[in-house]
C-alpha cells in the first residue's frame, strides 16, 4: 500500500449555478442552504461552509465507520486538509428529499463523492458513494446545518453485497461462535493502482497477507460489516479497513487507510488510503449465513 491524498467522507456536492452573490446571501430556506454548502464543499470555500454550519460546542456528527466529530474545529481542521489534498471535488446529487417544521428541517441525500488527487497523467478519480442524513435549524432567519450522519450506500457495492438492516435491539457485537466463517484464501485487489495480493485468513479473520510482510486482525464483523487493521512492516505501516461482506460470503468490497506510516502516527483515520475488493478463493470455505 503507498499513500494517497486524504479524502474527507463530508457529502456536500455542487449541483446548482449559484452566482458568487448567491452564496453571500442568506438561504431563505433549508434546501437552499444544503445546496449552498454543496457548492461551497465543491469549490473548497471554507468561509462559506463555516457560515452555515452551527458551531455548537458539543454537536456531535458521524462518517462512515462511525467517526465522530464533536464541534465546529474537529471538522474544519479535516476539511482544510482535504482542500488541500485534492485538485478538484464533485459531488452529484442523486437523490436530495427534505422536510420542514417551523425552525427546524430535516433532509436525506444520496450523493457520489468524486474526488481528484494528482498532476498531468498521473491524476487519479476515487468515487465514494454515500448517502447522508442530517438537520438545519434557523436561526436569526438564517438556515444552519446542526448534525449529519454519513454511511456508504449499499448500492456502492452492487445488489448482492447489500446488507439487511438489523432488527431492533440486535445492535451489538457478536459473538464468535455467531460470526462468518472468513477463513481461508482471498484474493485481494487494491481498485486505484490495480495491486493484487493474497491473504491466508483463519475462522476470526486474522492472518498473513503477501504485501510487505503484512497481517490483518479482525476488531468487528456484524450485519456483514467486516472492520479490523492492517500491519506492514516491510514498509513500517499500519492502518485499518471496513468491507462489506456478500449475502454468500464470497466477496467484500470497502475501503482501507492508514493509521501510521514510519515515525508518523497522527494520521486521521479514513483519510488517507482507497478502495478494496476481495473475492474468495474457489477452494475456500463460504461465510456462514
Amino acid at each position: 500500500m503507498r499513500q494517497r491524498a486524504s479524502f474527507i467522507l463530508v457529502s456536500l456536492a455542487l449541483l446548482l449555478p449559484y452566482t458568487t452573490n448567491s452564496l453571500a446571501a442568506d438561504p431563505p430556506d433549508p434546501e437552499t442552504a444544503i445546496r449552498l454548502m454543496i457548492r461551497a464543499n465543491a469549490e473548497k470555500d471554507l468561509p462559506t461552509l463555516s457560515r452555515l454550519m452551527a458551531h455548537d460546542a458539543d454537536i456531535v456528527s458521524y462518517t462512515v465507520g462511525g467517526r465522530k466529530y464533536v464541534g465546529w474545529p474537529d471538522f474544519e481542521r479535516e476539511m482544510r486538509d482535504e482542500f488541500a489534498n485534492t485538485q478538484k471535488i464533485e459531488i452529484p446529487i442523486t437523490e436530495l428529499k427534505v422536510w420542514t417544521k417551523g425552525d427546524l428541517a430535516w433532509f436525506t441525500m444520496e450523493v457520489d463523492y468524486i474526488r481528484y488527487v494528482g498532476e498531468g497523467s498521473s491524476v487519479k478519480r476515487t468515487v465514494l458513494p454515500l448517502r447522508e442524513t442530517g438537520v438545519l435549524e434557523r436561526r436569526a432567519g438564517r438556515w444552519q446545518l446542526l448534525s449529519w450522519h454519513e454511511s456508504f450506500r449499499s448500492a456502492q457495492l452492487g445488489g448482492p453485497l447489500a446488507s439487511p438492516p438489523a432488527a431492533a435491539g440486535s445492535q451489538k457485537l457478536v459473538s464468535t461462535a455467531s460470526m462468518p466463517d472468513v477463513s481461508g484464501e482471498w484474493d485481494i485487489l487494491e481498485v486505484e493502482d490495480e495491486k493484487r495480493y493474497k491473504a491466508i485468513l483463519d475462522k476470526s479473520g486474522n492472518g498473513p497477507y503477501t504485501q510487505q510482510g503484512g497481517r490483518f486482525v479482525t476488531t468487528k464483523i456484524e450485519n456483514h460489516l467486516w472492520q479490523g487493521t492492517w500491519h506492514q512492516p516491510g514498509n513500517d505501516r499500519e492502518g485499518g479497513f471496513e468491507v462489506l461482506l456478500s449475502e454468500d460470503g464470497k466477496e467484500a468490497k470497502g475501503i482501507w487507510w492508514y493509521t501510521r506510516v514510519d515515525t508518523r502516527k497522527n494520521i486521521p483515520p479514513k483519510e488517507h488510503g482507497g478502495t478494496y475488493h476481495w473475492k474468495k478463493a474457489a477452494s475456500s470455505p463460504a461465510s456462514n449465513q
